[in-house]
């Protein structure tokens, strides 16, 4: 039976007790008296608290307990209290069995319509994907549903259009909306060769792409999946939570049956009236809140990032995100575009630019380095010329021969002892001032020329740095580029600590002596950062076009944009700090909630009753529920 539909049974069933209750004083009683109130608690016991029973004794047969171990143990005493009493002509508490199941009902009823509202990021992301596509069958384009699609499928998207599945376009110019992917507001314009994704809108230009992504392989539903084990899963803090309530509800229980005793041995109440106090106690520390604290802000958190572009993989990285004190960057493609160019050039008088540029290009055409690429897009490829016995020396370069005559390209170490003419030691100097990365070009052990590479900052590296420095978090870069070039980029991003000429291997050296200063967020591209993503206390990997790198960060950014590094961070403490304050509320209403349910203050005519305290268990666990939907209107910047 559906909880509403168990709500509501109870509630259409004990307002009866309650018209009891009230109008009683009044000399107006139920049809039956007694027997009638006795037959109405029976039947909610039976439909409306059985799975309240069911829960209590699972627990109890793993030697545990639960917040339904104590509705369970509250209604029942007073239940069967009220049975007892019913034979032997004494006050009976039906009532209180009755209204405290409606009011837990209550409060679940309302936690699961909250937990759906707080739960919409999911639902939504579901429902951006396209129903139908345009396919090309038969000779021609036909409508079918997007669920029988398969790689390698050509289709045809209209302006204002979803784009169904992730592909590659084929024909076509446009300007697509990436923003509920990304978050990014500005669309992004799309040619032949590029990469589009589903769900995104197509605005205005018909495109023709061919489908390399379908099912769970799709950005969507990665990003859903990610959205989805981040809301189920738990962040440490739940585990303490957890303990806690082991510990809680057996004390609870003990403290339930000494309020009793008290009562009735020392203080000269009835059975009935002490049965009263006990039960009030068992029900107003049902921990229900407690148990809502943790579950509930993660899963409005994290519906949240997914909103902004901003993917937290689980609980975990809540608090490794609050204990943050250093952020480190990667340089080339995270800082800066990590497309780099040649800009200038410097040759010895007997060899041209052209020459050393042809020479270059040859030997790095089959390299996979960013330099590399640059030089090679200098020349045309039919002039590039054959290489033989190449060699690639990480951190330094490559070498190859060239009809005989070996060339080497790469930094200085790389020349070794080759001689080094001074009008080039003069250029290098005067690149390197200017934030450029020096490639030197060798033939026969003599340095021919030297080129000058530049890769532009992102204009979104500066704000970042300084978003993160107005927040007290240090800042770092660590890049294998040259020590000038990587003191000139930092100096003028305002990092506050630079780390040049480290090898790919080494960078997680490199973060662990970081990490001496406190815990330590890498952010990489996902991809090549993978050791150090893996070392850091966080990682953070920036979206990278095709591939978003799911499964390298903790944290993963959509948006090629660094200002969503403080963002991301800012809205991992937020969403822990709406759990620390759920953990306190829940606590403060078990505080207070106690003594008064005890009878503590029944000296100044304050007391709560089992129906009351029912209610006000239920109103703690909305409480708790309103707060972390609140984290949906906090300024994350």
């Amino acid at each position: 039976m559906r909880i509403e539909t168990r709500f509501w049974s109870a509630l259409v069933l004990t307002l009866p007790l309650l018209a009891e209750m009230i109008l009683t004083p009044l000399g107006i009683m139920l049809p039956g008296g007694v027997w009638t109130m006795a037959a109405i608690t029976t039947v909610i016991m039976l439909i409306a608290a059985r799975p309240f029973w069911h829960s209590a004794w699972a627990s109890f047969k793993k030697h545990h307990a639960n917040m339904d171990t104590l509705v369970a143990v509250g209604t029942a005493t007073a239940y069967l209290y009220s049975l007892w009493a019913m034979m032997q002509a004494q006050p009976v508490y039906f009532e209180s069995a009755a209204v405290v199941i409606t009011f837990v009902l209550l409060g679940q009823v309302l936690e699961v319509r909250m937990r759906e509202q707080a739960n919409t990021g999911v639902e939504k992301l579901m429902q951006l994907q396209a129903n139908t596509a345009e396919v090309w069958r038969d000779g021609r384009y036909q409508e079918i549903a997007i669920d029988q699609l398969q790689v390698g499928d050509q289709l045809r998207v209209k302006p204002g259009e979803k784009i169904p599945l992730d592909g590659i376009v084929l024909e076509g110019n446009s300007s697509v909306n990436e923003a509920m992917l990304t978050g990014e507001s500005l669309p992004v314009q799309k040619q032949k060769d590029d990469q589009v994704f589903g769900a995104t809108l197509n605005q205005n230009g018909t495109l023709v792409l061919r489908v390399n992504k379908v099912g769970s392989e799709t950005m969507l539903q990665q990003i859903i999946e990610v959205v989805r084990k981040a809301q189920a899963s738990q962040a440490p803090i739940q585990k303490l939570t957890d303990q806690i309530s082991d510990v809680f509800v057996p004390a609870v229980l003990i403290v339930s049956i000494l309020t009793f005793l008290v009562w009735y041995l020392f203080l000269d109440a009835t059975v009935g009236q002490a049965i009263n106090y006990a039960v009030a106690v068992v029900v107003i520390a049902c921990p229900c809140a407690l148990g809502l604290a943790t579950p509930t802000a993660l899963m409005v958190g994290t519906a949240r990032g997914a909103k902004l572009g901003i993917l937290i993989k689980n609980g975990t990285v809540l608090e490794q995100a609050n204990q943050i004190k250093v952020v480190a960057f990667d340089k080339t493609g995270t800082l800066t575009e990590g497309t780099p160019k040649v800009t200038q050039t410097s040759t010895i008088p007997q060899v041209d630019t052209q020459q050393i540029l042809n020479w270059a290009a040859s030997v790095e055409q089959v390299s996979e380095h960013p330099l590399a690429q640059a030089v090679v897009a200098t020349v045309n490829a039919d002039e590039l010329q054959p290489v033989h016995n190449f060699k690639a020396i990480a951190g330094q370069g490559a070498q190859g021969e060239i009809n005989g005559h070996l060339v080497a390209v790469g930094n200085l170490t790389l020349m070794g002892d080759a001689t080094l003419a001074p009008q080039l030691q003069t250029a290098a100097a005067t690149y390197m001032q200017q934030a450029q990365s020096v490639v030197y070009v060798a033939w026969d052990q003599q340095v021919q020329g030297i080129l000058a590479i530049q890769d532009q900052p992102k204009a979104s590296a500066k704000p970042a740095i300084q978003q993160l420095k107005q927040a007290n978090y240090q800042t770092a870069m660590i890049t294998g580029d040259n020590q000038n070039v990587a003191q000139a980029i930092g100096q003028q991003l305002g990092v506050d600590e630079i780390q040049a000429e480290v090898l790919p291997n080494q960078k997680a050296d490199h973060l662990q002596q970081l990490q001496s200063n406190g815990p330590v967020a890498f952010v990489g591209d996902g991809l090549n950062d993978a050791p150090a993503l893996a070392t850091a206390d966080l990682g953070i990997a920036m979206g990278t076009g095709t591939d978003i790198a799911i499964d390298t960060g903790d944290i993963v950014l959509m948006k090629n944009n660094l200002t969503d590094v403080p963002k991301a961070l800012k809205l991992s403490q937020k969403t822990f700090m709406k759990i620390k304050e759920n953990l306190f509320w829940a606590f403060v209403y078990n505080i207070i909630g106690l003594p008064l349910a005890a009878g503590l203050f029944v000296k100044w005519g304050v007391t709560l009753s089992p129906g009351f305290a029912g209610l006000a268990m239920a109103l703690s666990s909305v409480s708790v529920l309103a707060n972390s939907l609140l984290l949906k209107f906090d300024k994350i910047s």
